[in-house]
């Protein structure tokens, strides 16, 4: 379900008696459920362990013994007015049978009723007899007009209070926005205070520090790794077919797209061999696009507990709606859905549900998040998971050509102060034969090295000799390689063109 107020009131006409609503925001969940109660003119009663059970609209406590789970349930249940029973982190306390029992007692009351028990928390596990009378209603991040009116009210309170005394535009309050874009509401609040207090002025460069803020604060959460839009990355050496599709495919993010009834673009796939840019074509996507990178790594998606490994999912899926547009990574994305092929027993079914997740965000999906997903092995992954109309496009990435060594060569060599034309790179082309471009720039990296050690100047000859020591995983997995490109053949558009 969506986060209107339109779709909670429904939930409740319908006679759903337990809403489930995961957010660590409770503030945003009162909000909503009050424009509820005006809208049914039913009452709010809110419990916590602290005050027990009170009638909200008088601010009074009910009964002080109902700061007891069980004692808070027969009382409520022995109310004959309807209403909607906020219950403050009660799902804890569920795991005591009598108080499980006293609950389900209720709940099954109220399905003749419009009565509701409302409960919130961060990660909200309810015994399974429990669940599945229940019905969870999703938080999303803070609408953009949320977060306007969080600014506002922010810059009226530094205002009043003279912490902001340089002028505040239009243009600022909608590169607020965008930085904030995908933080709760009490984030976004002390992010704003925090950048005025700092000088008394809110411009362009603390919307650039909120960013950092707001990646420093994905990279704790854990499942997301966000890249500001703008990030230095180094260029893609060759990539001609890949970069010619996506100058295309970035026309579908357009209004004349929209106007003409065309849905934004999916993704695309991308596998191939190892080291040669798959992760750097990700992150390019993003920049040449101007839009955030969001990072998932898949391993991390997966939780010991049942249901949790799909939460996380969902909340990713949504953390990246809510900052869209975006380009969504998925690295090594045969982690999270290779289970999927098979019966998916041996992690309990976990995969196979994660799978049939994400095809279905992925094809229903409207949000303007491009998602790219790279992988060493595709053919571990679901015959569903390839088929055409799930990802825009599937490219295969082999090992660089020579008019693409060349450019990773110079792409390299720059990028460490050092001037292409002082190297002899035909020769380095012809000696790099069957190496990647992490290989190369290895290669790059331990001569420079070896040049400092030496105190001397990097030459061509040092760079000869490290890639002659060198020895290149097309060697070394010959036979893994030579069955990627069999497989791949006729199946994945190259990502280069062919000389």
């Amino acid at each position: 379900m969506s986060s209107s107020p339109h779709d909670l009131r429904l939930l409740i006409q319908s006679f759903h008696p337990i809403v489930v609503m995961e957010s660590t925001e409770e503030s945003r969940v009162e909000g909503l459920l009050k424009e509820v109660s005006e809208a049914l003119l039913i009452p709010i009663f809110t419990w916590s362990a602290v005050e027990g059970l009170r009638r909200d609209d008088d601010g009074r406590s009910m009964n002080r013994a109902t700061t007891e789970p069980r004692a808070a349930l027969q009382y409520l249940g022995e109310l004959t007015i309807e209403a909607i029973f906020f219950l403050k982190d009660i799902a804890p306390f569920l795991s005591d049978p009598a108080t499980a029992r006293q609950f389900r007692e209720v709940a099954t009351r109220f399905t003749h009723t419009h009565s509701c028990l409302v409960l919130s928390g961060h990660s909200v596990t309810l015994p399974p007899e429990i669940d599945a009378m229940a019905v969870h209603f999703e938080m999303r991040p803070p609408s953009r007009a949320e977060l306007g009116a969080t600014i506002d009210g922010t810059i009226r309170t530094l205002q009043d209070r003279q912490h902001l005394t340089g002028k505040f535009d239009s243009e600022i309050r909608e590169h607020l926005i965008n930085s904030l874009t995908g933080m709760t509401l009490s984030q976004a609040r002390q992010s704003v205070a925090q950048a005025a207090l700092d000088d008394g002025v809110l411009d362009l460069n603390d919307c650039w520090r909120i960013l950092q803020q707001k990646a420093a604060q994905l990279r704790q959460d854990g499942l997301l790794e966000y890249y500001p839009p703008g990030e230095a990355i180094p260029s893609l050496g060759g990539f001609d077919n890949l970069k010619r599709w996506l100058e295309r495919a970035a026309v579908g993010f357009s209004e004349e797209a929209r106007a003409m009834n065309l849905d934004p673009p999916k993704g695309v796939l991308l596998t191939g061999v190892q080291g040669c840019g798959k992760s750097l074509a990700a992150k390019l996507i993003a920049r040449d696009w101007g839009v955030p990178l969001l990072k998932l790594d898949a391993g991390r998606l997966f939780n010991k507990y049942v249901g949790e490994s799909e939460s996380n999912f969902r909340k990713a899926t949504r953390l990246a709606e809510s900052l869209a547009p975006a380009v969504l990574w998925i690295d090594e994305i045969e982690k999270a859905f290779a289970g999927g092929s098979g019966s998916g027993d041996a992690d309990g079914g976990t995969s196979r549900r994660l799978l049939g997740g994400f095809l279905t965000w992925l094809q229903e999906k409207s949000s303007s998040v491009f998602v790219v997903g790279t992988s060493n092995d595709l053919f571990s992954l679901p015959p569903e998971f390839l088929r055409k109309g799930r990802f825009d496009e599937i490219f295969f990435i082999d090992l660089p050509k020579p008019v693409e060594r060349h450019a990773i060569f110079g792409i390299h060599l720059k990028l460490r102060k050092q001037a292409p034309e002082h190297f002899d790179l035909p020769a380095l082309v012809d000696a790099s034969e069957g190496f990647s471009g992490a290989e190369i720039e290895q290669a790059i990296i331990a001569t420079l090295y070896e040049s400092l050690y030496q105190r001397q100047a990097p030459t061509t000859e040092l760079l000869l000799r490290e890639l002659q020591q060198t020895v290149p995983l097309s060697r070394t997995r010959a036979e893994d390689l030579a069955r990627l490109r069999n497989e791949a053949k006729g199946r994945f558009v190259p990502v280069t063109t062919s000389e």
